[in-house]
């Protein structure tokens, strides 16, 4: 059995760097949060696959070191996974906060950052996994949904849990409404998780991922 992954608290505000790919509510709430000293992170850079992010224009403005690497500025994605993952690690991140990023990152990415990315997902994991969690949720029938925020690995949505928040289905939902209900409980989750793991630190054992060492 591998011995765990363990991160302890930093003794300073935990480095966070935020990659997004669109306008960056998740961010903006993470900023919110981060100014209060208690708090116990700051967004130090945020990265983009894009161009003309709402995200990374948020940064600028706030004075936050950006960075933007699209894949199509790269032979290939495994050079483009290098230069992510070189854009990345030049922060210094205690965390890597997947805020709404829509690319997969590759295996260099992965080995440098293992326990310490971390990504928000529409749905109860492991039901629903992809991109239309809460479509799937609404087709099949369940009563409750939510989100799920976890640890990011090799896979698609099956890395280790952090936390969860679970959000009724309402008879009247559509896709559109449940969506949105999601994003409010996700948004709060992702806030209220990061500060955590920033003041207390974390060990990963297993499939669980405990405060502390």
């Amino acid at each position: 059995m591998s011995a765990p992954h363990v991160t302890e608290p930093a003794g300073r505000p935990a480095r966070l760097v935020v990659l997004v790919s669109g306008g960056g509510s998740n961010l903006a709430a993470l900023l919110d949060a981060a100014a209060d000293p208690s708090y116990g992170a700051s967004v130090v850079a945020v990265g983009a696959d894009r161009d003309g992010t709402g995200g990374v224009a948020m940064a600028r403005e706030a004075g936050i070191a950006t960075f933007v690497c699209r894949v199509g500025d790269h032979a290939d994605r495994g050079r483009w996974d290098a230069a992510l993952t070189a854009a990345v690690a030049e922060h210094e991140p205690d965390l890597v906060i997947s805020a709404g990023f829509l690319k997969l990152c590759g295996p260099r990415f992965m080995a440098a950052f293992a326990g310490r990315y971390v990504n928000t997902h529409n749905s109860l994991l492991p039901a629903f996994p992809g991109i239309h969690g809460p479509r799937d949720a609404l087709e099949y029938g369940v009563r409750i949904a939510g989100a799920t925020l976890f640890f990011v690995d090799e896979g698609v949505d099956t890395g280790v849990i952090v936390a969860q928040v679970a959000v009724p289905v309402l008879d009247d939902d559509d896709v559109e409404t449940l969506t949105e209900r999601i994003k409010v409980a996700e948004r709060a989750q992702l806030v209220e998780q990061v500060g955590r793991l920033a003041r207390e630190g974390w060990h990963i054992e297993g499939r669980k991922v405990r405060p502390g060492r």
